[in-house]
């Protein structure tokens, strides 16, 4: 059976060489950015299209099986030409770009906000919440001392420009550079996820001056600390046994715990468990005075994977997880602060500096007087600190 070129090519079914025309041939196939991009194509010249005709039509026949076309194709490919115009009777697609990692850092860092460049300053007052003691009769009250902290930080200016030229955007009829906002506003909240992790976590494993024996927020690195509900335990025994300057306990109502993506299938089998076997009285194995429990961690623990991690921890990336207490209860364990007015990323498109001569107005996409160049720019103003190492705890992991 015998295949022309409508069969294989059903997008051109209503060309013929009278009535191609570049809006019918690009139809469907993308729109491009600016106006004077579909000018240009309206007023291409007929030969062009009737090049692009034949090139269909000796596509139809190596379909179809003719040794000649074939021959005739191979040669052809070789040709500039034919290479552009047989890309034209192609189906065009723009993939989809790379889904992004949602925002997480806000469910372990306090947002902040700052009104200037200036250094901010937090500050902390502990004591005087200690338990009463008793006053004898006509005895002084006794006095308890009061201790003040602080913790500092500058928000500081990030940005990127992007620049295209006009004639890039002139031929940009599958809108490949439509999306450029889009991708600068992804750049802004990459940006904002690494510097979160990049607080706490460093190329070595977690923050050595935040997580240390001495702030007694860090399990010992061995096989006892990777990730398991024994090492969970652990760490929540650390956190809850942290006590104020007085000497009280510190009341932490639920949890985050921040994995690698290497330790999300097991943060999520520990979390979503139906049930937990618990030893009591010194129970390990089987039989030996075990209970069977309900998995309460699935109410105090919220699990957020962290892609971040490996990139910046080259070390124990894959291993090393953090439990850090709710920021929005009590003291949080980092802050990040945006400047006010300017707190989300804000996107410019750079002004034409022409005017058309017997007046009229510029479209943006024309470009600049100088080199018709398009510019996008973004600005994102942000910065931040941690915080109170009461407020988490880290393993270093198997």
């Amino acid at each position: 059976m015998t295949t022309n070129v409508l069969d294989v090519l059903p997008e051109v079914a209503s060309w013929s060489a009278r009535e191609a025309s570049t809006d019918t041939i690009y139809a469907g196939e993308g729109r491009s950015l600016t106006a004077a991009a579909r000018r240009q194509r309206a007023s291409e010249s007929a030969v062009y299209q009737r090049r692009l005709m034949e090139a269909a039509q000796l596509y139809a026949r190596v379909v179809n099986g003719s040794r000649r076309a074939a021959l005739d194709f191979q040669e052809a490919m070789t040709t500039s030409d034919f290479q552009l115009l047989f890309g034209d009777i192609l189906d065009r697609q723009i993939l989809a770009n790379y889904q992004q990692q949602p925002v997480v850092w806000d469910r372990v860092a306090r947002r902040g906000r700052v009104r200037d460049f200036r250094t901010v300053k937090r500050f902390t007052l502990d004591g005087g919440e200690a338990i009463l003691a008793d006053v004898k009769q006509q005895s002084e009250y006794p006095a308890a001392s009061l201790t003040d902290g602080k913790y500092e930080y500058a928000v500081t200016k990030k940005g990127r420009r992007i620049p295209l030229s006009w004639e890039t955007l002139i031929n940009d009829d599958l809108d490949a550079f439509a999306d450029i906002p889009r991708r600068l506003g992804n750049a802004a909240r990459r940006s904002e996820e690494r510097f979160w992790t990049a607080l706490f976590a460093s190329t070595g494993g977690p923050n050595s001056t935040f997580f240390s024996s001495g702030n007694k927020n860090l399990l010992a690195s061995g096989g006892a600390s990777a990730l398991s509900v024994s090492a969970l335990q652990a760490a929540y025994t650390l956190l809850g046994q942290q006590v104020d300057t007085d000497g009280s306990p510190i009341y932490i109502e639920s949890v985050v715990l921040v994995v690698p993506p290497a330790l999300k299938v097991i943060a999520n089998n520990i979390i979503n468990a139906t049930e937990i076997l618990a030893a009591t009285g010194g129970g390990t194995g089987t039989g030996q005075d075990q209970l069977r429990a309900a998995n309460w961690l699935r109410n105090d623990v919220e699990v957020v994977v962290d892609p971040w991690l490996p990139i910046i921890d080259t070390t124990r990336g894959n291993t090393a997880w953090y439990l850090f207490a709710n920021p929005q209860v009590g003291r949080p364990a980092m802050e990040i602060g945006f400047l006010i007015g300017h707190e989300s990323p804000e996107l410019f498109q750079k002004t034409p500096n022409a005017v058309r001569v017997g007046g009229g107005p510029i479209d943006p996409t024309d470009g600049d007087f100088e080199t018709d160049s398009v510019e996008w720019k973004l600005r994102h103003v942000y910065g931040g600190t941690l915080m109170d190492p009461k407020s988490g705890v880290a393993s270093p992991g198997a």
